[in-house]
């Protein structure tokens, strides 16, 4: 069963982590820009706004690309009053204007200081991980280490300590870190290994992940994603979340 299984996600992996997964995903949004820096800010609110229908996901994150002028980093630097006004009106379900403000505010802060997002994440991983967990935690506790950072705006960036999939973050970094000629994930980011991701974990792949036998956790959490990429990691050890195209697919395209 395992064997056949193997040989069933890797032909799903093949079919849909290829150039043509690209245009109706919100992948599809940093893959605009060319400047790493631009395609890291992009590919961040790409992620933090994915959750929900994915064509209004990539037109939401599209609205706000064009109101920083298409130049996402050069504008978080220095955004200007006329800038900052622009974003006013700008609101994705529950992300709202605070929420934004704060988010242009750390990027600000972090590239004044930092050529890239990587080491936002990666300053906190510890010789021998075996996951991203320090990395998604030390970078929750960074996020909100600026003054006067909104409470309410916790809600849209997940952490390991209080236990969730943190499906938008290790996706995000699924496109940062992911290496391959496939065309689709960026693999911009050296210093985080593919072995270390931890799988994407919503509703549909933990069904999809459930009825073949990938998760035994009746909950959905933290310690689920783990599991999942567990398993996982017996299909490949060195790149276990490109199964992530695989199991997405089955539950979003294909109603598996």
């Amino acid at each position: 069963m395992t064997e056949k299984l193997k040989e069933f996600l890797d032909r799903k992996v093949a079919e849909y982590n290829r150039p043509s997964f690209i245009p109706h995903d919100p992948i599809s949004v940093p893959h605009r820009f060319t400047q790493k820096q631009d395609i890291e800010i992009a590919a961040f609110f790409a992620s933090i706004f994915a959750w929900g229908n994915r064509t209004t996901i990539i037109n939401k994150t599209t609205e706000l690309m064009l109101l920083m002028d298409n130049a996402p980093h050069a504008f978080c630097l220095d955004p200007g009053i006329d800038g900052l006004k622009r974003l006013l009106a700008f609101k994705h379900r529950t992300f709202n204007t605070t929420d934004l403000l704060y988010c242009i505010d750390f990027f600000r802060h972090h590239y004044s200081h930092h050529d890239s997002l990587e080491t936002a994440f990666a300053q906190w991983m510890q010789p021998g991980d075996e996951t991203i967990e320090n990395a998604l935690t030390g970078f929750h506790t960074y996020f909100f280490s600026l003054e006067e950072a909104p409470q309410r705006t916790r809600k849209h960036i997940a952490t390991p300590a209080r236990g969730s999939t943190c499906k938008r973050l290790c996706m995000f970094l699924r496109w940062m870190v992911r290496r391959d000629n496939c065309g689709v994930d960026f693999g911009l980011w050296q210093t985080i290994s593919p072995a270390q991701l931890v799988c994407p974990v919503d509703l549909h792949v933990a069904r999809v992940a459930r009825q073949v036998g990938l998760i035994t956790r009746k909950q959905t959490d933290w310690l689920t994603a783990l599991e999942l990429t567990g398993h996982l990691k017996r299909f490949d050890a060195d790149d276990p979340v490109k199964y992530d195209f695989a199991l997405f697919s089955l539950g979003v395209i294909e109603k598996f």
